[in-house]
């Protein structure tokens, strides 16, 4: 048993950081507790507001809640906007990021047109930041562009924005999702199966946090594939993973976790 304390003081972490640990753990309403106690405790005008907001919007936007997400990045681009102004990449990429909940309430074109008009902005714009938050806003294009039966133009979208980066990253990942997406659309299975294992396969050398946060997403499209390709039992099996996974990750309200029970109630003919 320890009597006394080290003499070595270790600076406590901040309420953000906390806040994004516990949402990378895929801990999501602690996530949004402890982002709203850092709103809380920040100052009007510090920078960490915006992002314990966005924080707090991805953390709510996990727990199948989007128009609450929604409102939330609304606060916290007020808040960016004011600090950074328009043009600035961060303010940018939020907008490409509250885009992204539309689609969980059906308002794919609205999703679209923002995305293209940050792409738009980004592309303007100079250096790696920039260039990465239009690569995500390309990513929320062509996923609204899928929701639309627009696959053609999904696909061109994907492989541009996947023209553009270096690293495979999450957003890498989530295009070459958007791409086997796509493929499938245009009943391209093959191409479609062998994207989906190439996503798989970069997905495997994620840490665990990057790997639950895309829970079901590989599952979903290779699925989708077999089931284009005749092969209804494989198909049922990865349908049926996918959808454990976005339960145990997400919860029963969260977009993939609804897309994935959908899917498997076509294939039982429910």
């Amino acid at each position: 048993m320890k009597f006394f304390r080290s003499r070595v003081s270790r600076p406590q972490p901040s309420p953000v950081s906390r806040a994004r640990a516990l949402h990378q753990a895929g801990r999501y309403a602690e996530a949004e507790a402890e982002a709203g106690v850092a709103v809380r405790s920040l100052q009007r005008d510090d920078p960490d507001v915006a992002l314990a907001l966005t924080v707090a919007a991805l953390a709510v936007a996990a727990q199948g809640r989007p128009a609450e997400a929604l409102a939330t990045y609304d606060e916290a681009l007020l808040v960016a906007g004011r600090i950074f102004g328009a043009d600035h990449w961060q303010t940018l990429k939020l907008r490409s990021d509250r885009a992204q909940q539309l689609p969980a309430l059906g308002r794919y074109a609205e999703c679209e047109a923002e995305c293209a008009a940050v792409v738009r902005a980004a592309t303007h714009g100079t250096g790696t930041e920039m260039r990465l938050t239009a690569a995500a806003a390309g990513n929320g294009m062509a996923f609204a562009l899928n929701s639309q039966g627009r696959h053609v133009e999904a696909e061109a979208i994907a492989r541009e924005a996947l023209s553009t980066l270096r690293e495979p990253d999450r957003l890498v990942l989530a295009l070459r999702i958007g791409l086997a997406r796509a493929l499938n659309g245009q009943a391209r299975y093959g191409e479609a199966l062998a994207e989906a294992a190439g996503a798989e396969q970069l997905r495997s050398g994620f840490p665990p946090e990057w790997r639950g946060q895309e829970a079901g997403s590989v599952e979903l499209v290779t699925a989708d594939a077999l089931r284009g390709l005749g092969r209804d039992a494989e198909a049922r099996v990865r349908a049926a993973t996918a959808h454990d996974a976005c339960l145990a990750s997400f919860g029963p309200d969260h977009r993939r976790t609804i897309e994935a029970r959908s899917f498997l109630d076509r294939l039982d003919g429910a």
